[in-house]
């Protein structure tokens, strides 16, 4: 779904002779990749000539594209790109523009739909429980540096108290019941 300017329209965008864009929203100047930015963010936009008013936003859309794919991020292939030349002057050409137009939109509500089954699969998949078993596990792993509070009894000793052997006794028992609680919530 296309955002509009409070449901007003397009946002209108001014071209000026010296190729600067004028975004009348925001009484600012901005560049292609603002506009850009708007197209991913579903942002509908009108770029007119300032001089003339004609609409060019064809022009510039397809402008962005090829500063799309100089960049290095290809999407269309040379094959699509020779058979879409060789449609122009075609009697299929009329026809073109629709099925583009169709195809695309089925193309994102196929995405969407893909996404939204992947984030649901593993909402309640044994993936999703290893995820909780290792941050119980973390958690657990964690807490075992932290200093034991004298409330529950497992007081570790001070530097130079108890010496070593004690401090590794009340950690290995300290592990132990960790695990213990490991084990009991992969149940």
């Amino acid at each position: 779904m296309k955002k509009t300017v409070s449901d007003g329209g397009p946002v209108i965008i001014k071209k000026y002779a010296n190729r600067r864009l004028y975004n009348t929203e925001t009484s600012s100047y901005i560049t292609l990749d603002h506009l850009a930015a708007m197209t991913r963010e579903g942002r509908d936009f009108k770029v007119v000539d300032a001089k003339s008013d004609e609409d060019i936003t064809h022009n510039v859309l397809t402008q962005i594209i090829m500063e799309e794919e100089s960049r290095g991020q290809t999407m269309l292939p040379v094959s699509f790109l020779r058979q879409l030349i060789s449609l122009y002057g075609d009697s299929m050409q009329a026809v073109v523009p629709g099925y583009l137009e169709a195809s695309m939109e089925s193309f994102r509500r196929n995405q969407e739909q893909f996404k939204s089954a992947v984030e649901g699969a593993f909402a309640n998949s044994p993936l999703a429980e290893i995820a909780k078993r290792n941050m119980a596990m973390f958690e657990a792993a964690t807490s075992a540096f932290k200093p034991a509070s004298p409330a529950n009894g497992n007081v570790a000793p001070a530097a130079g108290e108890g010496g070593s052997e004690s401090e590794m006794q009340a950690l290995r028992a300290e592990l132990a019941r960790l695990q213990e609680k490991v084990d009991k919530l992969a149940k």
